[in-house]
């Protein structure tokens, strides 16, 4: 996730499923309003130190990592002690009563996690990881999120068809790197101006004459 040092004006990043364990670059995303990291590889509440600087982020879906431990309530009021500002943590609304008891019952973070030897990407797949259950996890939960950005820039809905026409020789860790380029490319438009996104325009209707001729070709 290191592209998004070069994303400091992004409102929202949608990086569910695809094996993140270090929030570092985050913490250049001033303007980031939402932060979906659900079921990735994030080890230690820690990682939220890089989180504390965001002012706007009012948005974190962060379920389904190992940091989240067998505790629920620790793990939210530790979360909401140190992000006060959230108006919603894992789909779930905040309350005033739980930032109150937040106070109480969270841990305080005041250090970043000691560098891990894992590194963000896709992880080696364990003997009984169900590769069925990962799949269909990341498409259903990147379709719904890449569809949100595409919202965002005032684009149609893309259908689940279109999404997950991978070929069935590609990897699962082919399919993130695939989604994680769609997505990035999707934000990184809400950083050009006009004369940008002509330039792009002319690029992609070129890619897809060429892409069109060869399927053509291939018939």
């Amino acid at each position: 996730i290191s592209i998004c040092r070069d994303l400091p004006n992004v409102e929202v990043i949608t990086f569910s499923v695809n094996g993140i364990s270090d929030l570092e670059p985050l913490n250049q995303c001033q303007n980031l309003s939402e932060l979906y990291l659900r079921k990735n590889n994030i080890a230690s509440l820690n990682e939220l130190f890089y989180l504390k600087s965001l002012p706007r982020l009012r948005v974190l879906w962060l379920s389904e990592n190992p940091c989240c431990g067998s505790d629920p309530h620790r793990y939210r009021m530790t979360v909401l002690r140190n992000l006060p500002s959230l108006q919603k943590l894992d789909n779930q609304a905040v309350t005033e009563e739980e930032l109150s008891q937040a106070l109480v019952d969270g841990e305080e973070i005041t250090a970043p996690p000691t560098r891990r030897n894992v590194e963000n990407g896709c992880p080696e797949s364990s003997a009984a990881e169900s590769t069925t259950e990962t799949e269909s996890e990341l498409l259903n939960f990147s379709l719904e999120e890449t569809n949100k950005i595409r919202e965002e820039l005032g684009m149609k809905p893309l259908p689940r068809d279109k999404f997950s026409s991978f070929s069935p020789q590609e990897t699962d860790c082919n399919r993130k790197k695939r989604n994680n380029v769609l997505n990035a490319i999707l934000l990184l438009m809400k950083e050009l101006d006009m004369e940008d996104l002509e330039i792009v325009q002319q690029t992609v209707g070129r890619r897809l004459q060429a892409v069109r001729k060869k399927e053509l070709q291939e018939e």
